[in-house]
């Protein structure tokens, strides 16, 4: 007996395979960027869940995005900063999801099957995150360093979104051989394409590596592109299944961390965000940094997209692999380690 078989309440027209969306929603993942969740509500998919978020006094309630009503997507209607009304009837929702509000009969009591079904939300990294069976695993959301330092610039990229599958997009991130070939017109050295020995070390919520090279990290027309004979150092920590921070050292003990967190739409949508924190450049104009940040993902983006098969195959033996890719076959290792499939389905 499977697992889909026992909880049997899976989204309408998955993508997934059944067992490995059990799986996954049993984590946490990002879904909305909080500055971008004013009054009005905002519908998301989530593992090819429709949600409805929306502001209910100093909460953010995460909901199934279906009035209990009439079934019509609560992301449709109003919001006031306190309750979400209904597009169809007007029926208003508050706090837990609860219904609090009934226009055609205003002295009547509220039926308790008008309250929404809803799931946890919490506030990180400028970020909304929630768990789809918050019951079935513990409230751990991947760390971000030095997030919290006060030394540190807090930035928070706009969303993209990836015509692709997460793990693929998360597995390009972490790939260290692709700079002089995908990235030369942001960074990258396209006549320094080797890729020095590096290793992983399993933790217990993915796995780390340290790569240290002469690729730098500025972009390019930078005047200070840094010293000659510089090392650079990043490091990658992967807490799977699809969140990886990089952390760049750069001269002058300068730090630059990037989370790479894909929030999976469905199996074939990713919706990629990208909090970011440094200690140097911090009176740059932010604008500055969406822009380069946006050009360096979109130059992933063309080759995410394209990437066959559109999934991401967990069985080793299915593509080649060479010395270069200990990351990407650390990942995957580690995705089988959650029980996902040997071949996500796409």
């Amino acid at each position: 007996m499977t697992l889909a078989t026992v909880i049997p309440s899976l989204p309408r027209n998955m993508t997934f395979d059944a067992d490995d969306w059990l799986i996954l929603a049993r984590c946490w993942h990002p879904v909305a960027l909080v500055r971008d969740l004013g009054e009005q509500p905002m519908g998301v998919t989530l593992l090819d869940a429709p949600l409805v978020l929306y502001r209910a006094g100093g909460a953010i309630v995460v909901a199934d995005d279906l009035c209990p009503h009439r079934g019509v997507p609560l992301s449709m209607g109003k919001g006031d900063g306190q309750t979400v009304a209904c597009a169809y009837h007007g029926f208003r929702f508050g706090q837990q999801g609860r219904c609090v509000k009934v226009p055609a009969h205003p002295d009547s009591a509220i039926p308790g099957k008008l309250k929404l079904r809803t799931y946890p939300a919490v506030e990180r990294y400028g970020l909304i995150w929630t768990c789809l069976r918050p019951d079935e695993a513990p409230p751990v959301i991947p760390p971000m360093p030095h997030w919290d330092d006060p030394a540190y610039q807090q930035i928070n990229c706009p969303f993209i979104d990836i015509a692709g599958f997460a793990g693929r997009q998360v597995e390009g991130f972490i790939d260290v051989a692709h700079f002089a070939f995908v990235h030369t017109d942001t960074f990258a050295d396209p006549e320094n394409p080797v890729v020095p020995p590096y290793k992983t070390h399993v933790t217990p919520d993915g796995f780390e590596a340290e790569y240290r090279s002469s690729v730098g990290n500025y972009p390019i027309g930078k005047t200070d592109r840094g010293r000659p004979g510089f090392e650079w150092l990043r490091h990658f920590r992967v807490h799977v299944p699809f969140t990886a921070t990089l952390e760049i050292h750069f001269p002058d003990n300068g730090r630059l961390v990037i989370m790479n967190t894909a929030s999976p739409v469905s199996a074939r949508q990713t919706r990629m965000f990208a909090p970011m924190c440094r200690n140097f450049d911090k009176e740059l104009p932010l604008q500055d940094v969406y822009d380069f940040n946006l050009r360096v993902f979109e130059e992933d983006r063309a080759l995410v997209e394209a990437q066959k098969p559109e999934n991401l195959p967990l069985d080793p033996t299915l593509e080649a692999h060479v010395m270069a890719d200990r990351s990407s076959i650390a990942y995957r290792r580690a995705l089988r380690t959650m029980g996902l499939s040997q071949f996500f389905t796409a």
